[in-house]
């Protein structure tokens, strides 16, 4: 616990039980407790992270899931009624869909994401609930039979501009895939493609759910109200979160 404390683990107490019960042997908690010192992120050396009150499964490199994007799967939820269509864009390790089963039991749920390692991280996730994750960019590989009838999309798209990303804590930036971290020049670049293809996925009356930081609301609620979608915002200051919902009119 010393040496994690000296590095900088602001948790070190908790982090040095996780890693012992991780370990079988003292060598193994040994390498551990090495690795974590060098930077890993905590979660990578688990192969798993807690989200939402679950344990999601999460390989070296896969973005890991945030406490904060609570707020944007109980935003979904509030918006979107049991029995829904559901596609989660930009899934990582699957942790919002994983959640969104349980919680809205829809009658078809389906994710997505560009990145191979999260696409088979995700769909580890997701196979006992037989939830197909598709690799590709965006919407792309979703099956077209579903476009005009989703009920919900949800999208924990990267939203960091890209002069920003190097500021962020190396665990991220380090040990994270760089297209789940990197927005674009204003963040909202990413964002801006998953508002446009909403229009012609979603059901009329259907609902997009996206994660944002606090400075982009105005500019991407702008942009989702220039597509015809009717934007509304939560905050949560505990988790310093951000959610967007937007609606299409039907």
């Amino acid at each position: 616990m010393s040496r994690l404390r000296a590095a900088g683990c602001v948790f070190a107490e908790e982090e040095a039980e996780l890693l012992a019960a991780a370990a079988d042997t003292p060598e193994r908690l040994a390498d551990l407790v090495e690795r974590r010192v060098a930077g890993l992120p905590l979660e990578h050396l688990l192969g798993w992270a807690e989200f939402c009150g679950l344990r999601v499964g999460v390989d070296p490199g896969v973005f890991v899931p945030r406490a904060r994007t609570a707020l944007l799967v109980s935003a979904a939820t509030a918006v979107t009624g049991p029995g829904a269509a559901v596609l989660d864009l930009c899934c990582g390790s699957g942790a919002a869909a994983l959640v969104l089963a349980g919680r809205l039991r829809p009658r078809w749920l389906a994710a997505a994401d560009l990145d191979p390692a999260a696409v088979a991280c995700a769909r580890r996730n997701l196979a006992h609930l037989g939830v197909p994750v598709y690799q590709g960019d965006l919407y792309e590989p979703v099956p077209t039979e579903w476009r005009g009838r989703l009920d919900l999309i949800v999208a924990n798209a990267p939203y960091v501009p890209t002069e920003a990303v190097a500021l962020m804590p190396p665990e991220a930036r380090l040990h994270e895939a760089s297209v789940a971290l990197d927005g674009g020049s204003d963040g909202l670049a990413v964002l801006r493609r998953v508002a446009r293809g909403a229009v012609h996925w979603l059901a009329p009356g259907g609902h997009l759910a996206v994660e944002a930081g606090v400075g982009q609301v105005e500019a991407l609620c702008a942009a989702l109200a220039d597509l015809g979608l009717t934007p509304s915002v939560a905050y949560d200051e505990e988790l310093d979160a951000t959610a967007v919902t937007a609606r299409r009119p039907g």
